[in-house]
């Protein structure tokens, strides 16, 4: 089965660079640039159910929380990992995205995107051996 990832990013130039960079990896990619409602990027979720969802928390339209939140209290898309990439390097965020249920926290700054990828890769990679 063809591992899929759905990325949440906001800069045109890093959204499509992690998604390169996740087809060349095998990923099948779905993307969304963080504009309209949440209800529309939940919806689009629920049509791709990827394997793991990419999400940066500052977005124009949405609070990136709240979109969060939304997928952790969605029976349907809740078991999904959520691989947060942001900005924010304050330790409160990172607890609070994890208090919400985000799975993993990185910080855009400290890692370039194939580091990320490759992080994103081995840890979606484990979880499945883990499944077995």
């Amino acid at each position: 089965m063809a591992k899929k990832i759905f990325i949440i990013e906001d800069d045109a130039a890093l959204l499509y660079g992690l998604q390169a960079k996740f087809r060349v990896d095998g990923f099948e990619t779905s993307i969304h640039n963080g504009t309209g409602t949440i209800n529309t990027a939940i919806e689009q979720i629920k049509l791709v159910l990827p394997t793991a969802i990419v999400l940066d928390l500052i977005l124009p339209d949405t609070e990136g929380f709240e979109l969060l939140k939304s997928i952790k209290n969605d029976k349907q898309i809740n078991n999904i990992p959520v691989f947060i990439f942001t900005n924010y390097s304050d330790k409160a965020v990172k607890e609070r995205c994890q208090n919400i249920g985000a799975e993993y926290y990185f910080i855009k700054s400290e890692l370039n995107i194939d580091e990320f990828v490759n992080k994103v890769k081995k840890i979606i990679d484990n979880r499945e051996k883990i499944k077995k």
